[in-house]
């Protein structure tokens, strides 16, 4: 079995760091947690939600997170509507964007009647429902962290009368000294690797790193001296955004199977020592 060999990897994640930390010391390596974003609930979209539902004006409900359902259900519980909410979904075709989504719709007794392929990304999500009609028929969007462009620009141009809700925005956390120690860490190579599980974490990080006066740095310590791990492909694409050649991705993009590939990563490294350990200008290594 591959392990990390007692590693010092830095973890980006926020809402699952604890469960993260301990897959890296289940395989033998050091977790170095530095949340980079907070998700802050935005309140005045829940309305949207709500009454657009229960007064039946959507057709197609698309949700492309579990953390928006997430939310906007806790609201819709503490506003005594969640079960309206639940027997509106019953009345509604629904989208939904990935794993995560549908798991937390299974758990209110609901499944959504269309769904994305793999990797799951906005490019999924359209060919999904390109075999929805949506012209003249009300549709709800619900965002994540950030609005969508594209998803809604494509819909409103088939004719759908599109109404959207983003229930939570992404933020940097209100304490970034963890995420400045990482930055310097990477600076002076006192970390073996640095794993994002999205990409707003790739943002954040170079967006703290520009504030000190070291976005160059970093991503030169990135690209030359560290081990770069990014879960999915639209995490690998913003990476590459700003510079920075990913070396690992799973196969399938959760954190586990990250963890599980970064091991594997090292393994073939620690087994060609001798020559260059990281071969560095290439395409991430799909594990």
């Amino acid at each position: 079995m591959a392990t990390l060999s007692s590693r010092r990897i830095a973890l980006l994640e926020s809402r699952h760091s604890g469960d993260l930390a301990t897959l890296v010391r289940r395989l033998g390596g050091e977790p170095v947690s530095a949340p980079a974003v907070d998700e802050v609930p935005c309140h005045n979209d829940f309305n949207v939600f709500l009454d657009g539902l229960v007064e039946r004006r959507f057709s197609l409900a698309i949700f492309q997170t579990g953390t928006g359902i997430r939310t906007l259900f806790t609201e819709a519980d503490r506003r005594g509507r969640l079960a309206q909410v639940i027997d509106a979904l019953r009345h509604t075709t629904v989208a939904c964007r990935g794993a995560k989504p549908q798991a937390v719709l299974r758990r209110y007794g609901l499944r959504p009647q269309v769904t994305t392929a793999k990797p799951h990304t906005t490019q999924e999500l359209l060919h999904a429902l390109a075999h929805q009609d949506v012209a003249e028929r009300g549709v709800l969007l619900v965002h994540y962290g950030e609005r969508n462009v594209e998803v809604a620009e494509a819909l409103r141009q088939r004719g759908a009368r599109l109404e959207e809700v983003c229930p939570y925005e992404w933020a940097l956390p209100d304490n970034l000294e963890p995420l400045t120690a990482v930055i310097r860490a990477v600076v002076s190579r006192r970390l073996d690797a640095v794993l994002f599980t999205s990409q707003i974490q790739c943002r954040h990080l170079f967006q703290v790193a520009a504030d000190l006066g070291l976005t160059h740095a970093l991503a030169t310590g990135l690209n030359r001296e560290i081990v770069v791990g990014a879960v999915g492909p639209v995490c690998a694409a913003r990476l590459r955004e700003l510079g920075v050649t990913p070396d690992v991705m799973p196969g399938a993009p959760n954190m586990a199977a990250l963890i599980t590939a970064l091991a594997e990563y090292f393994d073939l490294v620690d087994a060609a020592r001798g020559g260059s350990d990281r071969g560095r200008g290439r395409e991430a290594r799909d594990l």
